[in-house]
């Protein structure tokens, strides 16, 4: 069968590549550059836990030396202390921030070892048609080419060709925010802690009175983010080194430190929805499908989200034929949770950066504007927090036997330890992204025995039997424990750890369901499937 063809060799298409090639699908990924990423210190991303785990598992980089995980978080309004927040492994996980181009090198480097990727240096699509049994792609540059794929997948950015060969609208707002960007190596106050101050003393007029983002890089480096004034107006070396000089002296009380400026830029944040993100065998995803960044909340991680949703859904459909129900869930899913998150920043937006607005009316209004603005950046509430996929049309119905745990059905598993099947001790999410389903069963005291001694034993035997029965390859995994569930309780997650259900003890009949319902049903020959979503 024909490869999967990734337009864009940026990090979400050089991802869907990684995981497409761990469950034994090819794929060429079209890069209309060199091959090669400029570095660009003022570029960064940050990850949050479940994202920084993806990337550790496909690239193998240690993510805690290639970035830096905050120490804390503190939000201040003029001289006040707002909000303060400090994170430990006991406590909420820290978000975890990195140069760009650093991810971008890590992933090129695991692709080159992988025997099922190849990257086409110098290839800029102009051509795409598709039939049901394939996708065929044009591509100019030194050497024209055609090439043959089972599947096509839009990584091309904001810009995406994929997206408008295939005529698919983008509606949304232009420039909803700009800010000015300086890296830089510095000492701050503040010994790895990001930190959010709005309207600094030393900043008293115009448009919302100044914000200043610091966050803090490896090295002593700093990236920091000035929120401009809404306009196009220029944002010249004297302005941005002026903000740099006063915001260095206002944050350490005296006389500019010394700094050394790595690189500076404009971020502008745009809001846009793709309105279709499946056209057949096309797909869209990352900047080509959504652009979102207002507020703290980060394109890039829901990007690496859509990788990982498509990844294992085009691989079962790759080596098992067609299956449409389960194809048209990444559109539902995932256009799902973006649109919640941008709808959420667009609501919240204009009472922020509205003057007056909500604080002349409500108490502690202020106050409230910086939990939202503090969510935002730490991946918390509607402005941050990952998509669950409760409403997704893979969520199993009318399971007698479900019970409820911490984790809402959709949403991202826990990552507690478990026993594989060869006896180690690994965590959870260490098993996702091998294209097979996962069964836990949370069984107290297992931890302390041998697994031969208890594998055989108690429900073992008979939820082995019904694993072993499932419609699809899945891995039994126990675990001493998991949040919210009781013992003999049994989860099934899908390959990209989301939780599909939580059954109380054995029940193979449900459980079957489940894991069907997981997969878009049962699969549908060609001519069954007919023209799919087109």
């Amino acid at each position: 069968m024909d490869p999967v063809i990734i337009v864009g060799a940026g990090p979400v298409g050089l991802t869907l590549a990684l995981s497409l090639a761990r469950q034994e699908v090819p794929s060429v990924v079209l890069d209309e550059g060199p091959g090669k990423d400029e570095p660009r210190p003022a570029r960064t991303v940050v990850l949050r836990e479940d994202t920084a785990d993806l990337m550790a598992r496909l690239t193998g980089l240690d993510m805690e030396q290639a970035g830096t995980r905050w120490a804390g978080w503190r939000s201040l309004r003029r001289k006040q202390v707002m909000r303060e927040v400090t994170f430990d492994d006991a406590g909420e996980p820290a978000p975890l921030h990195i140069a760009q181009h650093v991810l971008t090198t890590a992933l090129r480097e695991a692709l080159a070892g992988e025997r099922l990727a190849k990257v086409a240096v110098d290839s800029r699509l102009d051509t795409v048609e598709q039939e049901r049994s394939g996708v065929t792609a044009h591509t100019r540059g030194p050497k024209g080419t055609w090439w043959r794929g089972s599947y096509l997948a839009g990584c091309d950015g904001p810009r995406s060709t994929v997206r408008k060969l295939q005529d698919i609208r983008f509606p949304g707002r232009t420039a909803v925010e700009r800010h000015a960007v300086a890296a830089l190596r510095a000492e701050l106050p503040w010994d790895g802690e990001a930190l959010l101050h709005r309207m600094p003393p030393w900043r008293t007029s115009g448009p919302s009175a100044g914000e200043v983002t610091g966050r803090p890089l490896p090295d002593g480096v700093w990236r920091l983010d000035w929120l401009l004034p809404p306009g196009k107006d220029l944002v010249t070396p004297e302005l941005l080194l002026a903000r740099i000089r006063e915001t260095l002296s206002g944050w350490t009380g005296g006389a500019t430190p010394s700094y050394e400026l790595l690189d500076t830029g404009v971020h502008t944040v745009h809001h846009r929805l793709a309105r279709r993100w499946r056209s057949g065998r096309v797909f869209l995803a990352g900047d080509a499908a959504h652009l979102l960044g207002a507020l703290g909340t980060q394109g890039l991680d829901e990007g690496l989200r859509d990788a990982d949703n498509l990844a294992w859904k085009l691989a079962l459909a790759w080596h098992h034929g067609p299956h449409e129900a389960l194809l048209d869930s990444y559109q539902a899913e995932r256009r799902g949770a973006v649109a919640a998150r941008l709808r959420a920043a667009d609501q919240v937006l204009p009472l922020l950066r509205g003057g007056g607005g909500l604080r002349a009316y409500v108490p502690g209004a202020t106050r409230g504007h910086d939990a939202l603005l503090t969510d935002g950046h730490l991946g918390r509430g509607a402005l941050g927090t990952p998509g669950a996929y409760a409403a997704s049309p893979l969520a199993p119905r009318h399971l007698e036997g479900e019970v409820p745990v911490d984790t809402a059905p959709g949403a991202p598993i826990a990552d507690v330890r478990v026993t594989a099947e060869d006896g180690s001790f690994v965590r959870l999410r260490d098993r996702l992204g091998r294209g097979a389903l996962l069964v836990v069963l949370v069984a107290p005291g297992t931890g302390v025995w041998d697994r031969k001694h208890w594998v055989k034993a108690g429900v073992m035997p008979r939820l082995a039997a019904a694993v072993a029965a499932l419609p699809h390859p899945a891995e039994l995994l126990v675990a001493e424990s998991y949040p919210g569930a009781a013992a003999h309780t049994v989860l099934l997650a899908r390959p990209d750890g989301h939780l599909v259900a939580a059954l109380g003890g054995v029940r193979p009949a449900d459980l079957y369901s489940a894991a069907e319902a997981a997969l878009g049903g049962p699969a549908k020959t060609e001519s069954e499937a007919g023209a799919g979503a087109r």
